[in-house]
């Protein structure tokens, strides 16, 4: 059963705290011209620079950055303004969810068309220029070829190499490198130096070069874009399932369509058989089967009734029904687990900071190494022609952009995956922490076990006395009269809600009827000698009867037996640590498979076991749930909690698994190994690309064709790798 879920925007362990302030404020800004791993750490310190500015989180795959600051100080404006002070354009988001990837990609496509098509005219010529110079082709017609490729070379590389030259120019203007810096100087020296060659007669010109190199790294850039925004689009894509409208039903029984936005608590929404529903709510009238996929990751649908909540943008499968609203848009379940997916794409772990630490000192290299090669040629005796060539493939081939963008599309291609099986990564380092683990250590109710007593009795109970005790259970929310009413409901027995209903404090629920009082609650409330040991249960007295007993237990998750095996057998110690009586924790470690297990533990044991396991060198994962548990969370290596758990909870754990099975925890680890191969591998890739390429360009052994073809190869490559998460059949490898 899904819970909503209520987020925390306290940092967990491993993100860094913001300034306490009351006036806070968290805005996302777009950077339009953020394209490198150098970008990050000058757009996150001019924002720094700002009084009254927290913190500053820059993302380079989605082209953001989100700025926490003191609203009494600092604005929006303010913002833009410093951005702009060090090369960038940067607009505020209204809707983070909402972002510019068509327009990104549409701009590109335009500029790669100009760039394509001319580079094909200009080969024709150069073809022509080519079989004919050694033959009979005058020195004037060859002449004539290179103006004509000049006159469509100069305007397509104007137009589409925009992009690179305003990003180097607004670089430049600060005083600082960032990739597309030697990529202009590269094409605008090749384009320069074939002009000046034309207008000398020389045949050494490479107008086709300058072209088709602008040409492959559109080519690479828009790819790159693409599986960048399909990687990074978890939040954006959960926005998208948002109703733009919904229908409000009147007092009047009219039903009129209003936007989504002006929603409020209390009004009262209908929802059609095949229709999402619009905002969060409780269903006060109709029963029907409703999609939870989308939030929970399960795909067998929940059966619903009046009473029971249900969530904005899950789908209503049966029936038609009607909701009273209990949450505005901005706070729904759906925009609350939207913004923590965006904040995990905007963290950023370990690997992730080395290889912006990497890309960041790369930039300078890149120049050193153009400048070097230049000059050694040079005092080789090689013409300068050749050693300015020779220079700008140099200049292309050691561009950053694959060790840049090594780990944060495998960090964004777990958070979307993760999310994907009911699971959302909250921590910036939570993965590589989950990775090490190798104990895991549950808590016992709402984690192993369901968190709810469920009816265990009930076949053994007739309908007409279970659809009685309903009735009068309607009115308590004690767990076991809910669990009374929730199993009336899924034995489909119909009944109404009791009227005039007395609770008595700690005995149960009485309400008198035309042959006489009728009681639910305990044995000596309802007439019944107690019965020793036992304690879940409740009685029910008929007004003319004997009393009947109903029956409760906290029972296992589904798959929690299976979940530990498959845990045992890849080589993880499982504990169990529960503040339950020895009683209640003994017969749960057995069906779960757990023999190493300690009943009635306040939270300062569960600490006390953590830190011996700690100095045994071991590295826990924690799971559990309860107020008593957050402190272990905290303190464990990594953390785990259920969405049911309790808000504190929530924010002290690296991750909130929903649903009711406990599989997450199997997919969590599983996918943390998987992360950890995946981001050593691209950062193998990208090293191992400029290893074998660079010592190549300056030996003169690759052009700047071949050059902008390995560079943009090189960042799809590492991409493409990571992006190979989202889909990959992983097991929990035996540690």
């Amino acid at each position: 059963m899904v819970e909503a879920l209520r987020l925390s925007s306290t940092p967990s362990k491993g993100a860094g705290s913001a300034v306490a302030c009351p006036h806070l404020q968290t805005t996302v800004f777009a950077v339009e011209n953020m394209h490198c791993g150098g970008c990050i750490a000058p757009v996150e310190d001019a924002l720094l620079a700002l009084p009254g500015v927290a913190a500053a989180r820059a993302n380079l795959t989605a082209r953001r950055v989100v700025a926490e600051y003191d609203a009494s100080r600092v604005t929006p404006d303010k913002v833009i303004e410093a951005l702009e002070g060090v090369g960038y354009r940067a607009a505020e988001l209204a809707d983070p969810g909402v972002g510019d990837a068509g327009a990104r990609d549409a701009d590109l496509t335009r500029r790669l068309g100009v760039a394509g098509f001319a580079a094909m005219n200009i080969m024709l010529l150069s073809v022509s220029v080519w079989s004919g110079a050694g033959g009979d082709m005058e020195q004037s017609i060859q002449t004539l070829f290179h103006w004509l490729s000049a006159l469509i070379a100069l305007p397509a590389v104007a137009y589409a190499g925009l992009p690179f030259f305003r990003s180097a120019a607004g670089a430049l203007r600060v005083g600082r490198l960032n990739m597309d810096v030697p990529i202009s100087l590269g094409v605008i020296l090749a384009t320069g130096m074939s002009l000046f060659q034309t207008m000398r007669g020389s045949e050494q010109v490479y107008f086709d070069a300058a072209v088709t190199l602008l040409a492959f790294l559109l080519i690479g850039r828009l790819l790159d874009q693409q599986m960048r925004t399909r990687a990074s689009g978890a939040a954006a894509n959960l926005l998208g399932l948002r109703l733009t409208s919904a229908g409000v039903l009147r007092d009047d029984g009219s039903i009129e369509r209003v936007s989504v936005k002006l929603l409020e608590p209390g009004m009262k929404l209908v929802a059609a058989a095949g229709e999402r529903i619009a905002a969060d709510g409780i269903v006060r009238a109709g029963a029907s089967e409703i999609d939870e996929a989308l939030i929970t990751g399960e795909s067998a649908p929940r059966r619903i009734a009046p009473g029971e909540p249900v969530f904005a943008g899950t789908t209503n499968l049966a029936q038609p029904i009607t909701i009273e609203v209990t949450a505005r848009d901005s706070n729904s379940l759906l925009a609350e687990i939207a913004r923590l997916m965006a904040a995990a794409e905007q963290n950023r772990g370990l690997y992730v900071r080395l290889a912006d630490r990497a890309a960041r000192l790369y930039a300078p290299a890149v120049h050193v190494l153009g400048l070097t090669t230049f000059i050694g040629w040079m005092a080789l005796g090689h013409a300068w022609d050749e050693a300015l060539t020779a220079a700008i493939a140099v200049l292309i081939i050691t561009c950053p952009c694959a060790l840049a963008l090594a780990v944060p599309v495998v960090q964004i291609a777990a958070a979307s995956r993760l999310f994907g099986k009911g699971l959302i990564l909250k921590s910036a380092d939570g993965l590589e922490r989950m990775a090490e683990v190798d104990t895991v250590v549950f808590d016992k109710t709402g984690t192993l076990t369901e968190g709810e007593p469920k009816l265990v009795n009930g076949a053994d109970i007739a309908a007409n006395d279970l659809a009685a005790a309903a009735s009068l259970a309607s009115a308590s929310r004690h767990p076991y009269a809910r669990a009374v009413v929730a199993a009336a409901r899924r034995a489909g027995i119909l009944f109404a809600v009791a009227g005039e209903v007395v609770e008595s404090a700690g005995a149960g629920l009485s309400r008198s009827t035309a042959e006489g009082e009728e009681r639910l609650g305990s044995a000596e409330w309802c007439g019944v000698p107690p019965v020793a040991g036992v304690e879940a249960q409740l009685w029910y007295r008929p007004a003319k009867g004997p009393a009947i007993v109903f029956r409760f237990a906290d029972r296992l998750r589904e798959d929690a037996a299976a979940v530990v095996g498959r845990l045992k057998a890849a080589g993880y110690r499982v504990e169990l640590l529960s503040g339950d009586r020895a009683a209640a924790v003994a017969p749960i470690a057995a069906d779960a498979g757990i023999s190493d297990w300690k009943a009635e533990q306040r939270p300062g044991d569960k600490i006390a076991r953590l830190e011996v396991l700690k100095a045994e060198g071991r590295k826990t994962l924690m799971v559990g749930d309860g107020l008593n548990d957050a402190p272990a969370l905290a303190a464990a290596h990594a953390s785990l909690s259920p969405a049911t758990a309790a808000d504190v909870s929530q924010t002290a754990a690296d991750a909130i698994f929903q649903g009711s099975h406990l599989d997450p925890v199997v997919e969590a680890l599983a996918v943390a190994k998987a992360s950890e191969r995946l981001s050593l591998q691209n950062f193998a890739l990208a090293i191992g690309y400029n290893i074998v390429f660079v010592p190549l360009a300056m030996a003169g052994l690759v052009t700047p064709l071949i050059a902008a073809v390995a560079m943009s190869g090189s960042s799809i490559t590492v991409t493409a790798n990571a992006i190979r998460l989202g889909s990959k059949n992983l097991e929990l490898a035996r540690r």
